[in-house]
This record gives C-alpha cells, sequence and structure tokens, in this order.
C-alpha cells in the first residue's frame, strides 16, 4: 500500500490535476467552487513541486557508480537490462518478453469517464550490467519511468501496458547490498543440518556406518558418521568460496527515493527541473487567484 501510495504521489508531478481543478472552478462559477479549487491547485502544486525538486537533487547529487567499486548503500547505477533467468517474463496485455511490467484495464463508465477493473504489476527481479559487473535488480516497491507505453481501446475496455525491455539502458536508484557467499557459510550450522538430515533416514545411516551390523552405532561408528559429515561440509564451503559476490539493488531501508527508469539521467533531471517550475509557476498563479477572489467577494 505505502509503494502504491508513493507511485501515486510521484505521478503527481507530471499530472494534469490542476487544469481539471481549473475546469472545475470555471464549471461551477461561484465564490465557494473558485475557492475550493483554486485552494486545492495551490496544495496539490506545492507538493508536486516539492516531490519534483527532491528527485531532481536526487539525481544530480548522486554520482554514478560502477557495480563492481560501489559503496553498500545508497546508489546510482548505469547498466543494461537483461533477463534474471533464461525463460523471459512475459507481460500480462501484450503478452511480449520484458524485464517488467505494469498494466491498466479500464471500463468505459457514464459521461465518457474510465473505470479502473484491472491493474497489477511484475515483481521478478532482472539483471542490470555495466561492463564491471551484474547487479540483481529487486523492482518492487521502485519508482518505476519507463517510455515504453502502450494504450489501445477494445470496445469499452481501454488497456494500457508499461515496460521495461531486454537491452534497455537502465537508471538506478537505491539501495546496494553486497552478498558473499562464502562469509554468510556457516559450517557448523551446515554440518547439524546434514547430520540430522541423515538421521532423518536411520536404515540408510546404518547400512554406510554400522560396520558391526548389531542395529546401532557406537561411539567410534557415529564419530566416522561425523567426519564424513565433515568432509561433505568442506567440500559444500569449497563451492562457495568459488562463487563470486552476489550484488542486489533494492528498496532504501530509511524511506528515499527507489528510482528505476530506461531514460537517462539526463533527461530525467531536464524533465523534473520542467515540472518544479510549471509548479511553481501555477502556485503563485492559483494564490494570486485566490487573493483575486476574495477581494472581489
Amino acid at each position: 500500500l505505502l509503494a502504491k501510495i508513493r507511485r501515486e504521489y510521484a505521478q503527481l508531478v507530471t499530472s494534469g490535476a490542476q487544469l481539471l481543478l481549473l475546469f472545475i472552478g470555471f464549471k461551477l462559477d461561484s465564490y465557494e467552487g473558485w475557492l475550493g479549487s483554486l485552494s486545492a491547485m495551490a496544495l496539490i502544486s506545492f507538493f508536486a513541486w516539492l516531490s519534483a525538486l527532491h528527485r531532481l537533487r536526487l539525481i544530480k547529487a548522486t554520482p554514478t557508480s560502477k557495480v563492481a567499486s560501489a559503496a553498500q548503500g545508497y546508489v546510482e547505477l548505469i547498466g543494461t537490462g537483461k533477463p534474471y533467468v533464461e525463460s523471459p517474463l512475459i507481460s500480462k496485455l501484450r503478452v511480449l518478453p520484458c524485464l517488467w511490467y505494469r498494466y491498466k484495464v479500464e471500463q468505459r463508465g457514464a459521461k465518457n469517464s474510465w473505470n479502473t477493473i484491472d491493474h497489477g504489476e511484475s515483481s521478478n527481479p532482472f539483471i542490470l550490467h555495466d561492463g564491471s559487473g551484474s547487479c540483481v535488480i529487486d523492482p518492487e516497491h521502485a519508482e518505476i519511468i519507463t517510455k515504453h507505453r502502450d494504450q489501445w481501446i477494445t470496445g469499452n475496455y481501454r488497456h494500457t501496458e508499461w515496460k521495461l525491455i531486454h537491452h534497455d539502458s537502465i537508471y538506478a536508484l537505491g539501495e546496494f547490498r553486497t552478498h558473499n557467499v562464502a562469509t554468510e557459510f556457516d559450517q557448523r550450522a551446515e554440518l547439524n543440518a546434514l547430520l540430522a538430515d541423515w538421521k532423518r533416514d536411520m536404515p540408510e545411516l546404518h547400512s554406510r556406518f554400522d560396520l558391526d551390523d548389531n542395529g546401532e552405532l557406537d561411539m567410534k561408528e557415529w564419530m566416522l558418521a561425523r567426519s564424513a559429515a565433515r568432509r561433505e561440509v568442506s567440500k559444500k564451503m569449497q563451492v562457495a568460496h568459488a562463487q563470486s559476490d552476489i550484488h542486489i539493488m533494492g528498496q532504501p531501508h530509511d524511506g528515499k527515493l527507489y528510482l528505476l527508469s530506461n531514460i537517462a539521467p539526463n533527461k530525467l533531471s531536464r524533465r523534473y527541473l520542467y515540472w518544479s517550475w510549471a509548479h511553481i509557476v501555477i502556485l503563485f498563479g492559483a494564490l494570486v487567484g485566490l487573493g483575486w477572489v476574495m477581494q472581489t467577494t
């Protein structure tokens, strides 16, 4: 729910809500109507201006890092998007291979309005590769801006689908974490888990280590079983040491902006700069309008 609220709030930055409120003011053409619509315009523009300015500052202030040398924490990455697994993710409406999708289905209502009847998005991870290494991108709770948007109408239904696709240049701003498989390998826990697993199949355990066939494992035989288990755990640890680190980007724990896009950061910056100026102009225009309405009554 929090992610949905943040996404709707982010969409407010580039929405035309103020134009709708202005239309409502003209439609009502009364003191109360103008007072309400202009006040709402000023309030929306103020928070939208703050939102656009906040995103602009974060994009400009965060330097681009390389996956192989990125510090743990809040970073900016730019690379090529690739599927996480061999079988690609398939979008809901267009049924096309992609890295991520969001969709919405609306039904035509009274007075040519559209009511949402179905919506959703994928949460499958994908890979960002920047030449120095690969990072697993977890899109859950991310604010995603994409230039791939399809919309079509079939009868009384309007379908909209947004996608990130294979080979897109991906801009990612979020919390970067590295998991080292070797350092996280708990040899004692692995040994205990393996022995517990062997104990669940006592006939097999006896066939391997009951040397005198008396149906019981004495101390010597049990020590032999533990030695065999240690050898297996040592092999698993060697495999873990041979594996490379796993880099993951996800939602920051401190609530900072988590942004994914296939639009270049300089273009994103220009977009937010434009909207911050647009909203501040609308804000002052609404305040001037409020003053005029109050003076004329």
